[in-house]
């Protein structure tokens, strides 16, 4: 039986704030792409926030960031990183993705959560309800890879039912990249820019427009 979310979030809390980036540059283009869409007056929600690293790094382009997470363990860590890093237009909610707060917000940011929620569809009509109008939904999401990766994606398949049946592995959805962005716009919104960046990242960055 596969675990529940939360307690494996709580779990292997500790060890993912002490790992490193595994791709920076794809890291750093991420943030230099979604800093170029915001404003200095925007709220922004964070979904699936984690530690807070994002969350923190974005703080000085806008006026709030709500920073959301399922693992409270997660958000103790982003809560001690902005305490030291004098951040204070950050917050931290322990929340799950398809539980979000109150809007509405100027823009709704998943980074690296979407393809670990159990119902996609649902996650996505709670972010579209909590935007302004022409609010900006901006995600990076893991999808299947067409090219390149593709036997490191092959073990992964094999290996993750295993490693979910003993507590090792998270739920991982595995979409197409069509599908997944037909998901966005059944939701209602309108897709302004898709791709990988850079062209090696298996994560699909999506900025979309709440019509």
């Amino acid at each position: 039986m596969m675990m529940n979310a939360e307690k494996f979030w709580d779990g292997v809390a500790p060890k993912y704030a002490k790992s490193p980036i595994k791709n920076q540059a794809g890291f750093e283009q991420t943030l230099n792409r979604t800093r170029g869409y915001l404003k200095p007056d925007d709220r922004v929600l964070e979904i699936g926030a984690g530690t807070g690293s994002t969350a923190l790094l974005l703080a000085d382009s806008v006026a709030e960031i709500v920073a959301t997470d399922i693992s409270d363990k997660m958000l103790e860590v982003g809560r001690a990183r902005a305490w030291e890093q004098c951040i204070n237009n950050v917050t931290f909610q322990q929340r799950d993705a398809g539980d979000l707060p109150d809007g509405p917000f100027d823009v709704v940011l998943a980074h690296n959560i979407l393809h670990l929620v159990e119902d996609l569809p649902a996650v996505l009509n709670a972010v579209y309800a909590t935007l302004k109008p022409g609010g900006l939904f901006i995600s990076k999401t893991f999808v299947k890879p067409t090219r390149g990766l593709q036997l490191e994606y092959r073990v992964m398949r094999l290996a993750l039912p295993l490693m979910q049946r003993f507590g090792k592995a998270p739920f991982v959805s595995m979409f197409q990249a069509p599908d997944f962005d037909a998901e966005i716009k059944r939701a209602g919104f309108e897709i302004l820019e898709a791709g990988h960046f850079p062209d090696t990242e298996t994560r699909r960055y999506i900025v979309a427009r709440k019509r």
